[in-house]
């Protein structure tokens, strides 16, 4: 009988599931329960809810999303492993419930505990707790670990195919300011800058009114870049600037992609010199208060990562890591 394992996720941008894809290609009876996929049963039944949340100041639809969770669940059966990712947005008391399903709970954290609110799952609830955080590793007596490279490399791009020097993709949030102020200072250095923001509706209306006439190169979307367009995106630039979110260390997904995709970084994430993978030729650290852009890493191509570093950081060495399979 192969392991049962669920993955239980909000997966906003759907590298969780990417995790159950390559557990299930690993003949493992793989589960992906995801709580930001779940869907209100009528119209009705989300116009009550909208009200609710207007008038009462109480979302049902929270609720709703755990009770959906402890359903999928009554339905699969016992799991040899379950991992929460980001436990923090579940009540202390639906993680209880969600722990008598198994017989190994592990969580994994990769917003910082500050951004996420999860000081109440560090009460002994979990077999394990990892953190891509390494101040909260250090802080809480967590488990080290990154996210993951889920992404076959790829060759350096001919230069022949390269549109824009610089390229930004994030949610819309605190960062789109500074992200703009770096894009004033390539303008002044005459490097050709790219910024993909993904945004609710309303917001990217705003922006679209306010920016996108005097912002050349803006894109505003209200669904996540998807793989096809990611590849495009990073074939046709030599740099990726990531932006960390405040109190934030841990690495996000940029920096893996930008690994996959032999592409240079550029990151205000001091952490990154912490890494066996990090080279200051192919990654550039600024300081927030004092942006220095270096003509001289402008201008240098890319030096390969060694294999043997690539690998410690792929999704299949995660899996390893983490389900100890």
């Amino acid at each position: 009988m192969p392991q049962k394992i669920c993955i239980i996720s909000f997966d906003n941008w759907d590298y969780d599931k990417l995790i159950v894809e390559k557990l299930i290609q690993k003949k493992i009876d793989a589960t992906h329960i995801k709580i930001g996929g779940f869907k209100h049963k009528s119209f009705l039944e989300k116009i009550l809810n909208t009200l609710s949340k207007i008038i009462l100041r109480k979302n049902p639809k929270i609720k709703k999303r755990q009770d959906f969770i402890l359903e999928t669940l009554r339905k699969k059966g016992q799991q040899n492993q379950i991992l929460v990712i980001n436990p923090g947005i579940i009540e202390i008391k639906y993680l209880e419930e969600i722990k008598k399903f198994t017989s190994k709970y592990i969580a994994y954290l990769y917003d910082s505990v500050e951004r996420s609110s999860s000081e109440h799952v560090f009460n002994g609830l979990f077999d394990e707790i990892y953190s891509f955080d390494n101040m909260d590793v250090k802080k809480y007596g967590l488990l080290q670990i990154s996210n993951y490279n889920y992404l076959e490399i790829q060759p350096i791009s001919n230069q022949k195919n390269i549109k824009n020097e610089v390229l930004y993709i994030a949610s819309f949030d605190k960062r789109f300011k500074k992200a703009l102020e770096l894009k004033k200072i390539f303008t002044q250095l005459n490097v050709s800058f790219k910024l993909v923001i993904v945004g609710k509706k309303t917001t990217l209306f705003k922006l679209k009114n306010s920016f996108s006439q005097s912002i050349n190169g803006l894109i505003l979307k209200r669904k996540r870049v998807n793989q096809n367009e990611l590849q495009k995106l990073y074939s046709e630039t030599n740099i990726v600037l990531d932006i960390v979110q405040e109190n934030q260390t841990g690495l996000s997904f940029r920096v893996f992609e930008t690994m996959a995709f032999q592409k240079k970084l550029i990151t205000n994430n001091k952490a990154i010199m912490e890494y066996d993978f990090y080279n200051s030729n192919n990654i550039l650290i600024i300081d927030d208060e004092n942006i220095n852009i270096n003509n001289d890493f402008l201008k240098n191509p890319y030096e390969p990562i060694p294999h043997n570093v690539y690998n410690k950081y792929t999704l299949d060495n995660w899996i390893k890591t983490v389900f100890k399979i």
